[in-house]
């Protein structure tokens, strides 16, 4: 399952504090050198959603902090120059702003924030000096808002409001359910587009009238593109992509799709030409996805990132309307792409160095991104061209860079079926040649991801335990061409297992391994790899699996994706016979045959791998003596959103292999 999860996110004296003190952050602990701990995941700085100023001299990102005292991450809106570095908060007192955005002009920020127990409001802060003022002011939150070109309003979405029924009827609070996850109390409601004027006077209702707006995006002063979906349901994978006339009151459709896109719509500068990311085949998800362009006059769509077998991810226009640059995981790195319009794409070298935001590409052509190398944390760069090589602007993680960290490297070995296959190591600080060590495979979700050899804190974290780390690559991550991700369709476990094993034999050969002390562990399909593998083979000494698939049925039915399942999976298990064939891949199948003590892990709201499932492993395992223990969380999301209960999560994921590791240790005395 696809974690779309991501986690770490005028000049006043409060400013110039905050200054200070981050810098003393930054700075403290680097005279002595140690190992990281649990508690050093609260102190990574988190960055997120750069943007450069249109004359290029700034640029605006969130920056977030763990504050576990009140069990909530802290976001604040930081102002970087470009020229000297230097930074200053720009939303002292503000813990929730998200997704930054210039005005065309560049005299003033829009941001979205909300107020405790009120809904999200889009706010203006000028440049000139003076304090946010509160643009929106509706009952439902606004989901995500684009500047009309001229300054002068917004685009945005929101819920749309009920209709509250009255009389006895105020009693019935029956719904229809359709392709929903089962979590819902309600029906789902449909989202609407409003322009809202940036002095907040009143809103205007745009079109269209029927579905539910996914995405919108300025064309020119009066065209607005709006993606729709025929139905709010989160199972619904139909997509229409239509532009607005606003002064002929007009509707055009472009493009009929199915499933969402990549990484949005992007429209050219000049206004004349969509991009899209789209799968190269019907099973959306499954298969890689290709760069496509089309005018917005009229005419149909064309792939041309052609001969880029890799699964494109976020894409941003050159200012000069020539091409499109691309990112996308390849092998265990994040590569980037320059694709012209009409010719083939050429690939970057930015060194160890990979993005792990957008580029955001100013019409100058200079870019910011935040930016992360195998031992460095997420930090803010800036380049004045592509071709140059990216500066850093913060130094926001140096305390965490000086730690005593684990070499990070690639592996490869040759897979079943012929593939290629790779993936990451992460050794103990401090790796002595010669000793043997204990091995813990952490196992990327997805199945559509992909471990990379980005910082990893977790990982890290894992290796600061005397462990050395592997992050295997199987068929179905999304790091090296269509062929290998499709390969997972209609085999979810054997295939990818034996990929997996295959790995595992490989890092034995290196003689750095004790065979005695094994684990496997994972979240979501990570979940799901670590039930199959210890039901189909034998040696683990502990198991960790978190948010596991373990019955195909609950997907299906249950979750919020629901139907997608059946694209990986042969169609619905309703039809003909294919419920054997569900049953065939689902962990629950084999349950009776593992024996590893097993650690479950699960929130009780997850609507992507709904907690049914781990409910099932734990009495599978329970009712056959196998030692488990299922831990569950209270609280919504796929992965828990607070950071103390993130914290446990990876404490009781270290304490549970360590005791079971110890106990090996004595037993093979």
């Amino acid at each position: 399952m696809r974690i779309p999860i991501a986690r770490f996110q005028r000049c006043t004296r409060a400013s110039v504090l905050f200054i200070a003190w981050t810098f003393v952050l930054a700075t403290s602990g680097t005279s002595q050198t140690r190992r990281l701990e649990l508690a050093d995941l609260g102190r990574e700085i988190g960055l997120s959603t750069p943007r450069m100023s249109p004359d290029g001299k700034q640029i605006v990102l969130v920056q977030s902090q763990i504050n576990y005292q009140d069990n909530r991450f802290e976001r604040t809106l930081v102002m970087v120059d470009v020229a000297s570095g230097a930074r200053r908060e720009l939303t002292p007192g503000r813990r929730t702003v998200a997704d930054p955005r210039w005005s065309p002009s560049g005299d003033r920020i829009a941001f979205m924030a909300n107020e405790e127990g009120k809904p999200v409001q889009l706010y203006l802060l000028p440049m000139a000096g003076g304090e946010a003022r509160q643009v929106t002011d509706g009952k439902r939150a606004v989901e995500q808002y684009a500047w009309r070109p001229d300054g002068t309003a917004f685009a945005i979405v929101t819920e749309e409001e009920p209709v509250e029924p009255t009389g006895e009827e105020k009693h019935n609070k029956s719904f229809e359910v359709g392709d929903n996850v089962y979590l819902a109390q309600t029906a789902p409601l449909p989202r609407r587009a409003w322009l809202v004027p940036a002095d907040g006077s009143k809103p205007t209702r745009l079109p269209p009238s029927s579905g539910s707006v996914v995405e919108l995006r300025w064309v020119s002063q009066d065209q607005l593109l709006i993606v729709t979906k025929p139905r709010p349901h989160s199972g619904e994978p139909e997509r229409t992509i239509a532009a607005y006339d606003a002064g002929a009151g007009t509707e055009r459709v472009l493009a009929r799709l199915k499933g969402s896109f990549g990484g949005g719509l992007r429209v050219s500068p000049d206004g004349r030409t969509l991009a899209w990311a789209q799968p190269r085949g019907p099973e959306i998800g499954f298969r890689s996805r290709g760069m496509y362009l089309q005018p917005i006059a009229g005419g149909e769509a064309r792939l041309v990132s052609g001969d880029l077998d890799r699964d494109v991810q976020s894409y941003s226009w050159l200012p000069d309307n020539s091409g499109v640059v691309l990112q996308a995981p390849d092998r265990t790195r994040i590569g980037i792409w320059i694709t012209p319009v009409g010719g083939a794409p050429r690939r970057l070298d930015w060194g160890a160095l990979d993005p792990s935001s957008e580029l955001d590409i100013g019409s100058d052509g200079s870019i910011a991104f935040v930016g992360r190398s195998p031992h460095g944390p997420p930090e803010l760069y800036h380049t004045p061209s592509l071709e140059a090589a990216p500066r850093r602007l913060t130094d926001l993680n140096a305390e965490l860079a000086a730690r005593e960290l684990g070499r990070v490297e690639t592996i490869t070995w040759d897979g079943p079926d012929g593939f290629k296959e790779n993936g990451v190591l992460i050794y103990p600080p401090g790796f002595t040649a010669g000793r043997k060590y204990p091995l813990v495979l952490s196992i990327h979700g997805g199945p559509m991801g992909t471990s990379t050899e980005g910082w990893s804190a977790t990982s890290q974290l894992f290796a600061a335990q005397g462990w050395i780390v592997f992050l295997p690559n199987y068929r179905g991550s999304n790091n090296q061409g269509d062929a290998f991700q499709r390969a997972v369709i209609n085999d979810a476990g054997d295939g990818p297992g034996r990929d997996v094993m295959a790995g595992v034999k490989a890092v034995k050969a290196l003689g750095i391994v004790d065979d005695q002390r094994v684990a496997v562990s994972g979240w979501s399909y990570g979940g799901y790899m670590t039930a199959w593998l210890t039901a189909q083979y034998q040696g683990w000494r502990a198991a960790v699996a978190g948010a596991a698939v373990t019955d195909w049925f609950d997907w299906y039915n249950l979750a919020d994706l629901n139907v997608y399942a059946g694209l990986g999976l042969g169609g619905s298990p309703w039809l003909k016979d294919n419920a054997a064939n569900y049953w065939r891949q689902s962990p629950m199948a084999y349950a009776h045959k593992i024996r590893t003590p097993t650690l479950i892990l699960s929130t009780t709201g997850d609507p992507r791998v709904t907690v049914t499932q781990s409910y099932k492993l734990y009495h599978a395992l329970k009712d056959n003596g196998v030692p488990v223990q299922f831990i569950a969380y209270p609280v919504g999301g796929h992965f828990p959103p607070d950071p103390v209960h993130q914290r446990d999560v990876y404490r009781r994921w270290i304490a549970w292999i360590e005791e079971h590791f110890r106990q090996g240790a004595v037993a093979g005395k």
